[in-house]
């Protein structure tokens, strides 16, 4: 358990806003889990067969604090990239949410509604926002990968 325990972290890549539990290591031929992509206005996204996972990064929901209610759109709502989809509230603020990519929203996060802290406690697993379908996977190029993203971070917190 303790060496397949090593082997594990040996391959697991996790950065800096990743918590060891979102992060996949892999071996050889395995499938990876794709990467994850990020706007500068702080949504992240994974594609994998198409489909699109959308939620805010953990800059993000540190910035915000508490989040108290997640305003969502509603399945097949038709988006462009940058389009405003709906909106967190926390007790500090409240921030609006834009599409990272086009496509239709193909599923919301139910688990929200009743418990919109899940994006506090789990914003790259639980937390997640809206699934949607990719309509240009080109626009993927426009977006930063998590290297990217942290050189980003730090440069506007300087």
């Amino acid at each position: 358990f303790i060496l397949l325990f090593e082997v594990e972290l040996l391959l697991c890549s996790c950065t800096l806003y990743q918590s060891l539990e979102d992060c996949t290591g892999t071996r050889n031929t395995l499938s990876r889990t794709p990467s994850r992509k990020f706007t500068d206005k702080h949504e992240w996204v994974t594609v994998e067969n198409g489909v699109g996972t959308v939620g805010i990064s953990n800059f993000a929901q540190e910035a915000l604090g508490d989040v108290v209610y997640c305003s969502l759109p509603e399945i097949g709502t038709k988006l462009s990239q940058h389009d405003e989809f709906g909106a967190l509230e926390s007790v500090k603020a409240a921030s609006e949410l834009y599409s990272p990519l086009s496509g239709e929203v193909t599923e919301i996060n139910a688990a929200l509604a009743d418990n919109p802290g899940l994006v506090n406690k789990s914003c790259y697993q639980d937390g997640w926002l809206i699934k949607m379908t990719v309509e240009n996977p080109a626009e993927l190029d426009e977006l930063m990968n998590e290297d990217a993203y942290e050189k980003y971070i730090k440069s506007i917190e300087d």
